[in-house]
């Protein structure tokens, strides 16, 4: 949180029947708590009628964005914070109003992670990521259960669709697994059709698109999530959100080895899935891979991480510069740069 002193402090403990509001001031650490029916407009009125500069706190959870789209007009700042940190919030009793007193402490005493929220263009971006995620999982799920079926009888597991099982009530289930299998495709296809509706809309999406390995799908979940670089601080910032760095712990001097940040696994998988491709291919991040392999004496798994992150940071820079990748002169330059 940046070195800004506020002239009220507040935290709201949201619930869909109560809410719970603490505030402290920049003058005094006393803490006025209250616990009302939850009324969004009510709240608007409250903190609209506090005179001088106002930081919110918000932990996160399912209605945090609406919150933060409908308080943030109302206040200098809406903060929503990691719960995860909160550990303060785990001491003595709970009630919503004691929630709201000691984060309202944590807020004034500048002991809270933010988590990023925006109200920006790519909100749709997030959403429709997040369907098409749920979407996969579930076809996942059904293609498991038709193929564990089919062993269950007998067979080979990949028999295409009308194939005929000798027993009536298997073969009803069979026909339901196909036709919600069929169901998915169709789905899936039109995620597809508006993923590429929305690359000829948003020119962040092409850019992502013209790095080697990244196709359309990775190119939309990689702006829907990141949003814009410039939250993060730089490249290793971005590495630990992205899973692809391990932190190392140290004390007295010593260290303990290492251990995986708290990251996003969706940006994880497509910089892994992202590699995969590109290895092979005729492009930079192969020519990376192979530079490490012969020349670096590198084992192929270590190749491949160290390839991975050159992709992630090559995707980060793309985004910040705002102009699509173009890969060096290949006849000019060989080796892993």
């Amino acid at each position: 949180m940046e070195d800004i002193i506020y002239d009220h402090y507040i935290a709201i403990d949201w619930a869909a029947k109560n809410m719970a509001i603490a505030r402290m001031t920049k003058k005094s650490n006393k803490i006025t708590a209250i616990d009302v029916p939850s009324d969004i407009a009510e709240l608007q009125f409250y903190l609209k009628n506090l005179k001088g500069t106002k930081i919110l706190a918000i932990e996160e959870t399912t209605t945090s964005q609406w919150l933060y789209t409908e308080l943030k007009d109302y206040v200098d700042k809406v903060l929503i914070c990691d719960p995860y940190r909160n550990s303060l919030l785990q001491e003595g009793p709970k009630t919503d109003k004691i929630d709201a007193t000691k984060l309202v402490q944590l807020l004034k005493a500048d002991l809270m992670k933010e988590v990023f929220h925006s109200t920006d263009k790519f909100i749709y971006l997030r959403r429709i990521v997040s369907g098409y995620e749920d979407l996969v999982k579930s076809g996942v799920r059904l293609k498991n259960q038709r193929y564990s079926m089919l062993r269950v009888c007998g067979k080979s597991g990949y028999e295409k669709k009308g194939i005929k099982l000798a027993s009536r009530d298997e073969q009803y289930v069979l026909e339901c697994l196909d036709r919600q299998t069929q169901n998915y495709e169709e789905e899936k296809k039109g995620y597809e059709k508006e993923f590429a509706r929305l690359a000829r809309k948003h020119p962040e999406i092409r850019h992502q698109k013209s790095i080697p390995g990244i196709g359309l799908i990775n190119a939309v979940k990689i702006v829907a999530r990141v949003v814009t670089p410039y939250r993060f601080s730089g490249k290793g910032h971005y590495l630990s959100y992205s899973g692809l760095i391990k932190h190392e712990k140290m004390s007295g001097g010593r260290s303990y080895g290492k251990k995986n940040p708290r990251y996003c696994r969706m940006m994880k998988c497509v910089y892994k899935s992202g590699v995969i491709a590109a290895i092979g291919g005729n492009n930079p991040i192969n020519d990376y891979y192979e530079y490490l392999i012969s020349e670096k004496s590198y084992p192929a798994y270590n190749a491949r991480n160290k390839a991975c992150r050159r992709l992630a940071i090559l995707s980060f820079g793309v985004f910040k510069s705002g102009k699509k990748y173009k890969p060096y002169r290949r006849d000019h330059v060989k080796k892993g740069k």
